[in-house]
């Protein structure tokens, strides 16, 4: 028995046999040794393919701002009709977070981003053939459920195909690329036809379904279900042709062994005394982060501008630039100055933007100038945008890891930004978190409505 694997034995006979203490299933990185990989064709192919998932999630979530107007004046919808197809895309993202973990263990990860891509296209064909409210939901709906798998299923898959010298940088594009989709979706949106916005949404599924067809799947699965040798295929092709795969192959076994002989938990394991704190705040911050209204301006953004008397083209244009480039500056300063001064800084400037928007209503309220109140509102909007992508918008994921961590939590909480792929709570926070958000934002958008 090699010094590793005998290491990891006594950790396991260890948390067994003490006393008072619960089996611990330790953290993917736990078991990993820094091996400097470099950056190859597949694994940026990989990588490129896995995100288009995300854009198809920035695309979903926005589409409803621009496409508004359209929508109303073509089919004659009232506004609550719309309100319904703005509000469902939430629906189905429960849907789709509730058995996102399930789907991406049962049929691997490019299985669940294929029936991503197949619920978005099927979603945004019936968008674009609607005649009616009814085909608007239904496609709506489908394009929730295809979120709500792939806001768990793509940082995951890749999660599992870097190692881990370079995760932090390729998993940090998800949330970059869903500020992409959110960006292009406004800009392109405001000088096309919905229905030829809806069509433009097929393209990254489209991409996606066809390039995953040129990936490999996730190493960890395969060796996770026994297909050793796929497993050990699939590395050398993720790592290169000439690359020495062997001590991260016994690492990706081991920690699968590690992982077999712990117990299963149930969800309700996590929600003892000693966890309280980390629970508490890594959900909390979920739901305060949907109910901070990020979802509710991203959908009516074009109808809140307009009555406010401003340029809903203009508001959505600068609205997707700052917004883009608050993410990009956040993925530099966060490991600077640090999680907690960022989230703080996002949370005031986003109040203060907050409380802007509700001032620019109250004096239209009072029959004030008409010009202060589409200013004010325009400003509003643009400053929560950014101050929000600077921090609320995923950091509340970090810190949920890392607080968790800290207080000693066992695999509760994911890593690093991500969950432990092993059967029972080791693949739920990442998961039920995608649930607590999508609850949270169907909560908030029923009071904004």
């Amino acid at each position: 028995m090699s010094e590793r694997a005998f290491q990891e034995e006594e950790l396991i006979e260890e948390d067994m046999g003490t006393p008072g203490r619960e089996m611990r299933i330790p953290l993917l990185e736990e078991l990993e040794e820094v091996v400097p990989h470099r950056i190859t064709f597949v694994l940026v192919l990989s990588a490129f393919f896995a995100v288009c998932g995300s854009y198809v999630f920035g695309n979903a979530v926005s589409y409803s701002s621009p496409a508004e107007s359209g929508i109303m004046d073509e089919l004659g919808l009232s506004l609550a009709e719309y309100s319904v197809f703005g509000s469902i895309l939430t629906v189905g993202g429960l849907l789709g977070a509730l058995c996102s973990g399930k789907i991406a263990d049962l049929i691997g990860r490019r299985g669940a981003m294929w029936v991503t891509d197949v619920s978005g296209i099927v979603g945004w064909c019936a968008i674009f053939l609607s005649e009616s409210a009814w085909s608007l939901d239904l496609g709506r709906l489908l394009l929730g459920f295809g979120v709500g798998l792939a806001s768990y299923v793509v940082p995951v898959y890749i999660a599992e195909v870097t190692p881990k010298n370079l995760r932090g940088g390729f998993v940090s594009l998800c949330m970059l690329v869903i500020a992409c989709g959110m960006s292009m979706t406004y800009i392109i949106g405001s000088v096309l036809n919905w229905r030829i916005l809806a069509c433009l949404g097929t393209i990254p599924c489209l991409l996606q379904l066809v390039g995953l067809f040129l990936v490999p799947e996730s190493p960890r699965w395969l060796a996770k279900i026994g297909r050793e040798k796929d497993m050990k295929a699939a590395l050398q092709h993720l790592r290169g042709k000439n690359a020495d795969i062997s001590k991260e192959t016994s690492e990706i076994e081991g920690y699968i062994e590690t992982c077999q002989q712990a117990s299963e938990h149930r969800i309700l394991y996590i929600f003892q005394r000693k966890y309280a704190k980390a629970l508490t705040v890594g959900l909390g911050l979920m739901i305060f982060q949907q109910l901070g209204g990020l979802d509710a301006y991203g959908f009516y953004m074009s109808s809140i501008l307009e009555r406010a008397g401003a340029s809903s083209t203009a508001g959505s244009i600068t609205t997707a630039i700052v917004r883009l480039a608050a993410n990009i500056v956040a993925v530099f300063l966060m490991d600077k100055f640090g999680r907690r001064p960022l989230l703080l800084v996002s949370a005031s400037g986003a109040c203060l933007a907050g409380f802007l928007i509700g001032l620019s209503f109250l004096l239209q309220d009072y029959h004030q100038s008409t010009d202060v109140v589409s200013t004010l509102t325009f400003i509003g909007i643009v400053v929560f945008s950014g101050f929000f992508s600077l921090g609320l918008g995923g950091i509340p994921w970090i810190i949920m890891a890392e607080v968790s961590e800290k207080s000693g939590a066992p695999a509760t909480f994911p890593k690093s930004y991500f969950p432990n792929k092993c059967e029972g709570i080791g693949r739920k926070p990442r998961q039920y978190g995608q649930l607590v958000r999508f609850l949270a934002c169907v909560l908030h958008l029923q009071l904004f409505l």
